[in-house]
């Protein structure tokens, strides 16, 4: 029995846009006889970066019951296979291959194309989807080659569902500002101090950028300054007021970060008593009063191992904590508990016993210190 004639069906880049949809590029689709058994292809660069197991798995469906009835018999060695219907069953294979989006949908996608316009990005939906140079960037770039390539495989975020012929518009810019909301809170709980420069001015206070984001400082957050104007350009050191993600809010003090720089000088080694503001999966935020506060990271907080910070330590809680750091600058301070214990493990078993003893044991640690520091220097002289 002679072989049924098979199509192979080629689509060159050249000939067919690579925005349009899969719909229009079926109808360029020039059909090449060949003999013996095979399948239909697709050879555009798109498809074969992306979406070519989809579009095979298409063609292959379409192909496979006319192969069988011919393989079978029941079609004539002389019938020739109708194009045609493979093409309308193609279409409707298509068609439960589909992907629907939508807003605020997260997409992952290669970048096939990028032009002065933009990006062009496969995220499998019958039509390519865009990502303008506006886009691109947080940072604001005037090409979109600057920060894309083409087989780039990026997340981004659908910001128009629907726009000119059903094409899809994206933003890399929404995923690098979601990166930025989620940094400025944790430097928030941190109680850091950020520079942030001033970008405009106007006369409720000023604006100001910091990670990229912009904020607001109001004038009653400004410390006293002969002129405000000379401010402008200039960065300055300032405190988190307000985080509101949701409003896009942001509002800052820069009498806050000028009042830090004048709190007690602590020493490594002394102790300090706290209270405990947060608990975190990393460790636990601790109040110092006058508006000092440090981190007690998960590593610190006992010699023996801990996977669970709630489970030793609560909100409200008093304790007493041993100074590692201070970043006056920055307002921050690293603290511990572990080097106040006075057998491993006490944080866990008896808490109040390290409360009580942790002077004692402050005072034994910073004996060692000075011991090692003075051994290092004798060793130094030697050489």
């Amino acid at each position: 029995m002679n072989p049924a004639a098979l199509s192979t069906v080629s689509c060159s880049s050249t000939d067919v846009p690579t925005t349009r949809s899969r719909a229009q590029c079926t109808q360029h689709l020039q059909p090449i006889r060949q003999f013996g058994c095979g399948c239909l292809r697709l050879s555009t660069r798109q498809l074969q970066r992306g979406r070519k197991q989809k579009f095979d798995t298409c063609f292959v469906a379409a192909v496979e019951a006319p192969s069988a009835a011919s393989s079978s018999g029941e079609l004539d060695a002389s019938q020739e296979l109708n194009t045609q219907d493979l093409y309308k069953r193609f279409e409707q294979l298509l068609g439960q291959y589909s992907y629907s989006y939508k807003q605020g949908d997260k997409v992952k996608g290669i970048v096939f194309r990028v032009d002065q316009r933009g990006a062009y990005v496969d995220i499998g939906a019958k039509a390519a989807a865009t990502c303008p140079s506006e886009e691109c960037s947080l940072v604001g770039v005037q090409r979109a080659t600057q920060v894309l390539k083409v087989d780039d495989e990026r997340e981004f975020i659908v910001v128009r569902d629907e726009y000119k012929g059903g094409e899809i518009r994206l933003s890399l810019r929404k995923i690098e500002e979601e990166i930025c909301w989620k940094r400025v809170a944790q430097l928030q709980e941190e109680n850091v101090t950020v520079s942030g420069k001033v970008v405009s001015i106007n006369k409720g206070g000023l604006m100001v950028e910091v990670e990229n984001l912009r904020g607001f400082v109001p004038m009653s957050q400004i410390p006293n300054v002969e002129n405000v104007d000379d401010l402008m350009d200039k960065t300055m050191p300032v405190k988190f007021l307000e985080i509101d993600q949701e409003r896009e809010r942001l509002v800052f003090s820069a009498r806050k970060a000028a009042d830090s720089k004048q709190l007690k000088t602590y020493n490594i080694g002394d102790v300090a008593e706290g209270i405990i503001q947060s608990i975190k999966p990393y460790g636990a935020f601790v109040d110092l009063g006058k508006g000092m506060s440090g981190l007690l990271h998960i590593s610190q907080i006992s010699f023996d191992r801990i996977t669970n910070v709630g489970s030793i330590l609560s909100e409200g809680n008093k304790l007493k904590v041993m100074i590692l750091s201070q970043d006056k600058d920055r307002g921050r301070m690293s603290l511990s508990t572990k080097n106040l214990e006075p057998t491993p493990g006490d944080m866990l078993r008896d808490p109040q016993k390290v409360y009580e003893r942790a002077d004692e044991m402050a005072k034994a640690f910073q004996e060692r210190l000075a011991q090692a520091e003075a051994t290092a220097r004798a060793e130094g002289m030697q050489f």
